[in-house]
């Protein structure tokens, strides 16, 4: 009988509220603001600048201001997969989103249907179709926004029945399959004829990926369709097309002239005969209208034509480059490209003004209002598709990882300006599908790809692959694993078909493992009708494509294959021994392996099944050194496979999972899965990472994400055991949020989030407390440096003067409510009783503090305090000097105790002075007697007058009023930097402070006279 333990129970009871339990974490996009592969792409006539987006993993997007700024629609969706958007010409309210991406290639993402929108994508409602998997079009009748035709591909790797041309004549309530050939073979396209929407027109395209990289399949069963009578017959058009048989026909994309809807065009992939095609009959015959393979080219992957809304000789073509010709697509001229290939995939044109117009490319969406002659930009979309994510050993630290598309990015995970913006993130040399791996020793060397090494302060990148030149014994695909020794910082690993390393940067490689991939195997039951096809033939073509050194034993590594092996060493690559789980198939892809951290004999198997046609989740746990294998999937939705599993270093058995919707988390090992997803969209997660105390992961289709301090991860459940307990915080770093002394970037500049501002302190109530829940920080002698409280009041922004309400950082104030909770103190003593109030030049939009605040506080130990209907909790907490700062103790400490003793003297100036103004506004009550109006003039020159900024470069007479001013420009000066304050700044302070104390003096001294008069 299994003994169920306290820890356990309270796991089973809180397991399901673990979600809820996290709602205050919050994941933070970092970036890049580097668009991502978008396919999907609408306008809408009539209202100039609306546009719609969806990216391939990146949900659904809109623009209202021409592209300048885009908006997420999607982000509470179960999934960012989109291939196709359609918005109702008879009501721009009604949207149609059609998920998966629809496009036949290896890192593609599959979706779960049809999604509708009746109030113009405020909110989202699913329709059916779920197992379509992939949607690359959708076409609804300009005159009944009830009535609309899908084109569903279907599975990418296997037969299934949900597949071909789908009709709706209710909105979506229903579907009825109009145009099928059989399980292999989809819809690639479908349009209706703008003149008579009865008239449709399909493209079916039979085509399959297989199970490993670069596998694909073609058929028969692709062709073009026409159906007169609104979808209830069809007819097959192949005159003057191209065939399977003679030309290998592939996909076919479609374009009607709107002007002439007679005339069409096509793009026609085929190994031979392929390119674009002309038909001036309605499609019932069709010639090649140029010889210009360029616009049709890679007709599988774009497919892609459209016609000027008023002149039918006018055609587009998306391809690598768009392309426009003006004489009925004879020839043609580049419209918009550049050498690297941008990749055009969808085309809107404004029927009403067709000089405005929408392209989505693999670099994003653009839009342009001049015919083409510019466009908005792409650096504006966080929809970036990272492959993988490491962290160097900077401060701050930065992401880095292979942009699907684009290239490399390393991103900061903190933005000096107190946002991450262009100026954080930086290409570091390698290419879009390759690892990223940071040198330990010097963070501004990056190891990447296949592999190079990129240097930051040159800004050079070189070859350094094992391999100078192509050999049969040596097989890379796409992303290859290149990762550092976690107990040798010198020696890096890189995967091919067989394991190799250097540790010397690359100039020698020693390759330390046999082909460690399949010599043959059984062909995957998914690749159907086309097993006996000669790209089926088993061959030895698989790669390594995980590795894992251990981070407690320099001799073990775990590495995992492609074709579904898992092999291990424990002498440094001596010998090998297969410790594949006995329920991995071939081509079952090894996604990531995670060695761990607190015994070497175990290890985390994450295995991707989607080339197998499986959408399950499949992850592996062993503790014996890959003798036992357990499958630690309770909870993982079907649906969500897994692309990588993580321990965290700090405790035993938390767990992380990444799928390809969200983030999971596991506080018992894998037993039991709970969401984290929490504010993060529904993308794909190929990567993640513990990163110190923070989780960071690599989206393919939102960019890096992070989130910051996983205190209360690590420390779950044991925090909810009791009616309240404060977590204990992670070290807090005393950095300045925000350097920039100049003018901000507008506010609708793209940029990432920063981490909190100061200590992150989080808290637990079991139930809502009765009275105010106290947070209080003491220094190491116990006197209150901080107290906050949930009955203090807690303004909403407001414009403030000449500064708008948007720029301001919202009042926060502890929560009473049950939960967890999480709230920030800025490391700052409590704000000096400064007159007025200002908000600095160099703003952060809603994020910037009013100043002056109080002195900072010193690096050191203290304590914070909760206190809860009656009963107190501490936690210790630690703050720290950000690691660039070189001041020493000494010189810190002078700053604080003379920015002190300046606050003191701001306080003692403004009492004396709210004093002095009462006292003067009752002697004008009283009679007014010579003797009144002596002591009013000598307690109105007391009071003094506003003077100027920077007042102690003037002289002057002392006065309450302009020297607490004066003491205000004196604490901003010594607060502005993390530096021992200069000699004569501390001799203008202690004059200042000493001046106020004389002041204060003589309103004494008035303040008795005026009693005594008053009496």
């Amino acid at each position: 009988m299994k003994t169920c333990t306290l820890v356990a129970l309270l796991l089973c009871a809180f397991a399901a509220r673990a979600e809820g339990t996290f709602q205050e974490l919050r994941w933070r996009s970092v970036g890049p603001y580097r668009g991502g592969r978008t396919k999907a792409a609408a306008g809408v006539p009539g209202k100039p600048g609306l546009f719609y987006a969806g990216a391939v993993n990146g949900g659904v997007w809109r623009t209202d201001d021409f592209g300048r700024t885009w908006t997420p629609l999607f982000d509470d969706q179960p999934t960012g997969s989109i291939g196709a958007i359609a918005v109702a010409p008879s009501n721009p309210d009604v949207i149609y989103v059609g998920s998966g991406e629809g496009l036949q290639r290896p890192d593609l993402s599959t979706g779960d249907g049809i999604y509708k929108s009746t109030d113009g994508g405020k909110t989202w409602r699913h329709l059916g179709l779920r197992d379509a998997q992939q949607v690359p079009q959708i076409a609804v009748d300009p005159r009944d926004p009830e009535r609309l035709f899908v084109a569903v591909l279907g599975h990418p790797y296997g037969p299934n029945e949900e597949r071909g041309v789908f009709r709706s004549q209710d909105g979506g309530a229903t579907f009825e399959k109009v145009l099928y050939r059989d399980a292999d073979t989809g819809a690639a396209d479908v349009v209706l004829d703008p003149s008579d929407p009865r008239t449709v027109f399909a493209a079916l395209w039979e085509s399959r990926e297989g199970p490993w990289e670069n596998g694909h399949f073609q058929g028969p069963g692709s062709g073009l369709y026409k159906s007169t009578d609104g979808g209830n017959t069809w007819r097959h058009l192949t005159q003057g097309l191209p065939d399977f048989e003679h030309g290998g026909l592939g996909r076919i994309g479609l374009g009607i002239a709107p002007s002439m809807p007679r005339r069409m065009f096509a793009t026609v992939a085929a190994k031979t005969g392929g390119g674009l095609y002309r038909s001036d009959d309605g499609g019932e015959t069709w010639s090649r209208s140029t010889d210009d393979d360029r616009v049709a080219e890679r007709a599988d992957d774009f497919a892609e034509v459209k016609v000027h809304p008023k002149d039918p000789d006018v055609v587009f073509t998306a391809s690598v480059v768009a392309w426009k010709s003006t004489d009925g697509g004879k020839t043609f001229s580049a419209l918009r490209g550049a050498p690297g290939g941008d990749d055009y995939h969808r085309i809107w044109i404004d029927p009403v003004n067709p000089e405005v117009m929408l392209l989505a490319t693999d670099q994003g969406a653009i839009v342009t209002v001049n015919g083409g002659s510019t466009w908005s930009s792409w650096y504006n979309q966080p929809t970036a598709q990272m492959f993988h994510v490491t962290a160097d050993a900077a401060f701050p630290y930065r992401l880095c990882g292979g942009q699907q598309e684009s290239g490399s990015a390393c991103v900061s995970s903190r933005g000096g300006d107190g946002e991450i913006t262009f100026r954080e993130w930086h290409p570091a040399g390698f290419e879009e599908y390759g690892y990223g791996a940071p040198d330990p020793l010097d963070p501004d060397v990056v190891y990447g790809g296949k592999v190079s090494r990129y240097d930051r302060r040159t800004g050079q990148a070189q070859d350094v692959s094992p391999v100078a030149s192509p050999r049969p014994d040596y097989r890379t695909i796409r992303t290859q694993p290149l990762v550092f020794a976690p107990k040798d910082p010198r020696t890096l690993y890189f995967a091919s078909n067989t394991l190799w390393k250097t540790r010397d940067g690359g100039r020698r490689w020693i390759r330390i493992s046999p082909d460690l991939t399949r010599k043959t195997w059984e062909v995957p039951g998914n690749v159907g009708k086309y097993r006996g096809a000669e790209e089926a033939k088993p061959l030895q073509r698989g790669v390594i494509y995980a590795v894992a050194p251990s981070p407690l034993d320099g001799q073990t590594l775990w590495v995992g294959t492609d074709d579904g092996l898992i092999h291990l060493t424990r002498n440094g690559g001596k010998s090998w021994r297969d410790v594949t789980p006995r329920e991995l198939r071939p081509w079952a892809k090894v996604s990531i392996l995670e060695a761990g951290h607190f015994g070497a004999q175990t290890a985390y198997a994450a295995v991707n099944t989607l080339r197998l046609d499986d959408l399950k989740p499949h992850a592996y746990r062993t503790h014996d050194g890959g003798k036992s294998w357990q499958e630690i999937t309770r909870g993982l939705p079907d649906g969500g496979i897994v692309n990588v599993v993580r321990e965290d270093p700090a405790r035993r058995g938390l767990l992380y999972c990444g799928t390809e919707q969200a983030v999971y988390v596991s506080f018992d090992d894998g037993e039991r899965w709970q969401p984290l997803r929490l504010n993060m969209p529904a993308t794909s997660i190929r990567d993640l990472i513990v990163k110190d105390s923070d989780l960071a992961v690599a989206t393919h289709g939102r960019g890096f994400w992070i989130l910051d301090d996983v205190s209360p991860l690590r420390r779950f459940p044991d925090f909810t055991a009791t009616r309240a307990s404060l977590v204990r915080p992670a070290r807090a770093l005393r950095v300045r949020f925000d350097t920039n002394s100049d003018t901000p970037l507008p506010p609708d500049e793209p940029a990432g989030k920063n981490p909190p501002d100061g200590a992150v302190l989080d808290y637990w109530l079991a139930q809502p407390a009765s009275g105010p829940v106290v947070l209080e920080v003491l220094d190491g002698d116990g006197q209150v440096v901080r107290r906050f409280s949930s009955a203090d009041r807690a303004e909403p922004p407001r414009d403030e003067g000449n500064v708008p309400r948007w720029w301001i950082r919202p009042q926060r104030v502890p929560s009473a409510e049950a939960g967890l909770h999480r709230f920030v103190w800025d490391l700052h003593w409590p704000a000096p009783a400064a007159l007025e109030f200002s908000y600095p030049i160099a703003a952060v939009p809603r994020d910037t503090p009013r100043e002056p605040r109080g002195p900072w506080a010193l690096p050191g130990a203290y304590t914070v305090r909760l206190t809860v209907d009656g009963a107190s909790f501490t936690q210790p907490l630690r703050i720290e000097m950000d690691p660039r700062v070189k001041t020493p103790p000494d010189g810190l400490r002078q700053q604080f105790d003379l920015s002190f003793r300046v606050a003191q003297a701001l306080q003692q100036d403004a009492g004396a002075l709210s004093e002095l103004r009462a006292a003067r506004a009752t002697l004008a009550r009283g009679a007014g007697t010579p003797a009144v109006a002596d002591l009013d003039r000598r307690l109105a020159e007391l009071e003094g007058s506003k003077e100027e900024r920077r007042p102690w470069l003037r002289k002057g007479t002392p006065a309450l009023l302009p020297w607490n001013a004066r003491l205000t420009e004196l604490l901003d000066a010594l607060q502005a930097a993390d530096v021992t304050p200069t000699p004569q700044l501390a001799q203008a302070a202690e004059t200042t402070i000493r001046e106020v104390a004389q002041l204060a003096t003589r309103w004494a001294a008035l303040k008795s006279e005026a009693g005594a008069l008053l009496r």
